[in-house]
């Protein structure tokens, strides 16, 4: 395996009527590395996994997978990669073990070793007891662990996995997530994983990537770039939006206060020291007869991290999408 497990330079990827998807997108992967790309929907994150999938092909830029060039080498890619897809793309008629042992014959296990791989999936995912249940009688949540399992079942080097908790409760979502977990650190597995969701970046990522607009714009292990911005966060909810920008205004003139941005009736800031800055806050809000619902201080969070470095919150450009 190649020293870099994914390597992707400059990629650009326009559809028809001149949405661009990517726009110059680079970033690498190492070996035994869980990746989150993290981004609202529409971001490019789909996009990079089906180029890397060689599923799409980019318009220009490079990209290698395991060692192979995804356009030259597409045979290699995909015997060398695991897919699992936004989507379940298991047989819901079939049983979980046929599932497998189809995925095991396509790839070219014989009979034997395609059942004993299934078996030996099926009791890592703890669906064993279901394996011979048809997968349309499966829960969210053990539907898309069988997706996981379907990615590894000719034992790739590279896992995809675009979106694998979209739509699973919380319970479903942190259960898989403690699988996730474990493929990198017991089989030393690289791992890209995309997500809208903050908390399962910060959970699982070793590094991350934030795509805005086809782009990344902030590379770093989550709590790097969390311990970037300094102070605190503070959140001012508004009784009425900050139409006007009387409210940003008032907070621009404390001391120890940046990166103030108003978002309707949200007001998020950057603050040297939280406990001493929201007293000022209050004050200044109530000498001029400004209604507040709450004031809320927090460490860093991804969130921030994302604000910081595209200028709108993660909700505000999820919305957006």
């Amino acid at each position: 395996m190649a020293t870099h497990a994914i390597r992707t330079t400059d990629l650009v990827k326009t559809y028809p009527k001149g949405q661009r998807a990517l726009d110059g997108l680079s970033f690498s992967v190492g070996e035994g590395v869980v990746l989150g790309l993290l981004g609202p929907n529409g971001a490019g994150k789909s996009t990079t996994v089906k180029i890397l999938t060689t599923l799409s092909r980019a318009d220009s830029g490079t990209a290698q997978v395991a060692g192979y060039d995804v356009i030259r080498e597409q045979d290699q890619v995909r015997h060398a990669i695991g897919y699992v897809p936004q989507k379940s793309s298991s047989d819901p008629m079939a049983t979980g073990i046929e599932n497998l042992v189809l995925g095991g014959r396509i790839y070219g296990l014989s009979r034997t070793d395609a059942v004993r791989r299934a078996a030996e999936l099926l009791e890592r995912f703890g669906l064993t007891e279901f394996g011979g249940r048809q997968v349309k009688t499966y829960s969210g949540g053990m539907q898309r662990k069988l997706d996981v399992a379907l990615g590894l079942v000719h034992r790739p080097q590279v896992l995809f996995l675009d979106e694998p908790t979209t739509g699973l409760d919380p319970e479903a979502r942190a259960d898989l997530w403690t699988e996730v977990g474990r493929l990198a650190g017991s089989e030393g597995l690289t791992v890209l994983l995309t997500t809208h969701y903050l908390e399962e970046a910060d959970r699982l990522a070793d590094q991350l990537a934030i795509v805005d607009h086809g782009k990344i714009v902030a590379e770093g292990t989550p709590e790097g770039l969390k311990s970037e911005l300094r102070g605190d966060s503070v959140h001012v909810e508004l009784v009425d939006a900050d139409t006007d920008g009387t409210v940003r205004s008032l907070l621009g003139q404390l001391p120890g206060i940046t990166e103030i941005v108003a978002e309707g009736k949200v007001l998020r800031a950057r603050v040297d020291h939280g406990a001493t800055a929201v007293p000022a806050v209050l004050g200044i809000l109530e000498d001029k007869a400004i209604p507040v619902s709450a004031v809320t201080v927090s460490r860093p969070s991804l969130d921030d991290v994302y604000l910081n470095y595209t200028g709108r919150s993660f909700q505000a450009a999820e919305e957006a999408a």
